[in-house]
């Protein structure tokens, strides 16, 4: 498989021009079809388009300030169990509960707790060591380390050296980031940067390897059954590190921040996410990824108080341009966007 996917990458690299314009005709037939078949565009479209760039720019603030009285492990668990339940609720009598065979079972199980329990246990912690704005720009990579895994696993997705060059720079940005957070905030702050980037790219094999599945499931449901898969661990593991949830320090605000992030930042994001689907060229919703990390910093600063040196702002830089030359003019099939 390695050997065939470098061959596609090579065919590609030194492929003629002849075979290039041969193609073409080909390739504008296609992209007029989809404009011919895709729903017609109203004002829903802009509406959701902006609800899911200010939500997902709110949602690391929202993280950051529900940690003040709730622990990690068991915010995770409680958002996405409240989260569930929506999703459940909205897809009962409306498509296929059920996934069609065992593999399926398999495939969703792994990829929940790399997505759910992995990323985001990781995500949350991180939070509690680094400002929202930071934790957001780190969790931009996820498209990196998508394309390098799509390279090893799909073979219609190989490497290519436009992508190569902007993964090197969003990296850079990367390492000046940590590199601040280690001199500058200490150890925790430092290793909880290495745990988003640790979280994304645990994220991105999980949606590598639910496109190479390719499974016959209603969006709604794989990403409720994923949670299902990764929130039950989470339950458990709460239970022990952190105490009985009653217990918690609950007021007003942290019940706010989870009923947000499970209700609007989850549940009715996704929805809108793959209403949209087929309703916008892939790179407009691609698009989303490069705006809300710097919304997330912008809100953080106006409304949680965090200071960004320039060194972090020059990272933060690196990472959104490395990000963009990735999605310059990709004819991917599906958006690789991670909210908070």
């Amino acid at each position: 498989m390695i050997g065939f996917v470098r061959r596609q990458a090579a065919s590609w690299l030194y492929e003629s021009q002849a075979t290039r314009d041969a193609r073409a005709p080909v390739k504008a037939n296609r992209i007029r079809l989809e404009k011919r078949l895709r729903p017609k565009a109203g004002w829903g479209v802009p509406l959701a388009w902006v609800t899911l760039c200010v939500v997902w720019s709110s949602t690391w603030l929202a993280i950051k300030i529900g940690l003040r009285d709730l622990p990690p492990i068991s915010f995770v668990a409680i958002r996405f169990l409240v989260a569930i339940v929506v999703l459940l609720a909205v897809s009962i009598r409306r498509t296929r509960l059920l996934p069609r065979g065992r593999n399926d079972y398999v495939v969703l199980a792994i990829t929940g707790i790399l997505m759910f329990a992995v990323n985001y246990t990781l995500l949350f912690w991180a939070e509690l060591h680094v400002s929202s704005g930071l934790a957001a720009v780190l969790q931009a990579t996820i498209p990196i380390f998508g394309m390098i895994f799509a390279h090893w696993m799909l073979p219609d997705e190989p490497l290519r050296l436009r992508r190569l060059a902007g993964a090197m720079i969003a990296l850079g940005g990367v390492a000046i980031i940590c590199g601040r957070l280690l001199g500058f905030n200490g150890p925790l702050a430092f290793w909880g940067g290495v745990a988003v980037v640790v979280g994304g790219a645990s994220a991105a094999f999980a949606n590598v390897l639910v496109k190479a599945r390719s499974m016959q499931l209603a969006p709604a449901m794989l990403a409720a059954w994923q949670m299902i898969f990764g929130v039950a661990p989470l339950l458990l593991l709460g239970l022990v590190v952190d105490g009985n949830p009653v217990r918690f320090h609950w007021t007003s605000t942290s019940v706010f921040c989870l009923l947000y992030l499970a209700v609007i930042g989850s549940a009715l994001t996704f929805l809108l996410l793959y209403w949209l689907l087929p309703r916008l060229p892939v790179a407009q919703l691609q698009s989303i990824s490069l705006i809300t990390p710097p919304g997330a910093v912008m809100l953080g600063w106006l409304l949680g108080g965090e200071t960004f040196p320039p060194s972090s702002l020059l990272g933060a830089g690196l990472v959104l341009a490395g990000v963009w030359i990735i999605f310059r003019k990709a004819a991917a099939s599906e958006p690789l966007i991670q909210e908070g």
